[in-house]
């Protein structure tokens, strides 16, 4: 093995991945952590009432949140409801903790356990939550005496002040709105039909559309192109268009990003001929909430298969074990 191929093998165990912005973006991430922190501590310390026991009315975690909102805002772990109950609900299970066992060992661990599992039934893992949580716990006895106070000033005046400017300043650079809704919106407004594709998807196809999205992304381009090989697989158990259209049920058109849809069927002519009229609303993608109706050969041939809503949001393909 030559010490260029060592070297690649040990960045790929380290994690280290490829550049895929460009020197301004980082710049941008720089300015915006700058000012979002800026802002966090005029606000709080505005707020903070006279004589305040906090020896500072900031939470630490926050320069974490910083760098999530600012160098990933398209991030997962980034959005607003990942900051605001990140942070909230490991604020109270830490207060929690330090008050049923306080200085006990334990607590600090606790604290940290349960708030990373509220996190992920809650649906807003946001990793700063866990420097919040336990900060509650060892922030000495100036964030004891604040009890669930603690909540309010300074985690909520540090999550509102913080959320502020990272949507304000990130929405002076049109390719990184914040929240990620904002910018897969205006995005859509450029996108034209692909054309027919002849061939399959590339490492090489991800790498260059990484460079050029110029964003920080939570996931490697190995796992984009794992997913997409997966779901590949996945997609070709299932390549015929449903023979039955049932009133009540929902289908899927199979497609990708905007072009993704799911339908309902709400009503279907007694006749069951191609030329019947099929009545639906749009219950997923981008024409959710519309209705419209169709022939039934049409509609037939939109759907790719039917699927079911699942408890978790998701929609999976009727009859398929998701576990």
């Amino acid at each position: 093995m030559t010490a260029s191929s060592l070297l690649n093998e040990l960045r790929l165990l380290l994690g280290i991945e490829r550049g895929t912005t460009r020197a301004g973006e980082k710049w941008i991430s720089g300015l915006g952590a700058l000012f979002g922190i800026l802002a966090v501590y005029g606000l709080a310390r505005w707020c903070a009432p006279q004589g305040s026991p906090m020896g500072g009315p900031m939470v630490a975690s926050m320069g974490a949140s910083a760098v999530l909102l600012f160098a990933v805002p398209q991030g997962a772990l980034s959005q607003p409801w990942a900051v605001i109950g990140g942070h909230l609900l490991s604020a109270f299970i830490g207060v929690s903790c330090q008050r049923l066992l306080p200085g006990h060992d334990l607590t600090p661990a606790l604290a940290v356990g349960l708030a990373v599992c509220a996190m992920a039934f809650a649906r807003c893992i946001h990793p700063p939550g866990g420097a919040t949580a336990l900060t509650a716990v060892i922030g000495g006895d100036a964030v004891h005496a604040l009890g669930y106070h603690y909540l309010l000033m300074p985690v909520l005046i540090n999550v509102v002040a913080i959320l502020a400017i990272a949507v304000l300043f990130n929405a002076l650079f049109g390719w990184r709105r914040y929240p990620a809704h904002l910018n897969h919106r205006a995005r859509a407004a450029m996108v034209t039909p692909p054309a027919q594709r002849q061939f399959d998807l590339t490492q090489e196809d991800f790498h260059a559309a990484m460079a050029e999205l110029n964003a920080y992304v939570d996931v490697t381009s190995e796992q984009l192109t794992e997913l997409l090989e997966l779901a590949k697989q996945h997609a070709e158990r299932d390549a015929i268009h449903p023979q039955d259209i049932v009133v009540g049920h929902c289908y899927s058109n199979g497609r990708l990003g905007r072009a993704w849809g799911v339908r309902e069927v709400l009503e279907e002519a007694s006749a069951n001929t191609a030329t019947a009229q099929v009545h639906y609303r749009a219950v997923a993608g981008a024409e959710a909430g519309q209705t419209g109706s169709c022939t039934r050969e049409m509609f037939r041939q939109w759907a790719r298969f039917e699927v079911s809503a699942q408890a978790d949001g998701r929609w999976h393909k009727a009859g398929r074990d998701t576990r």
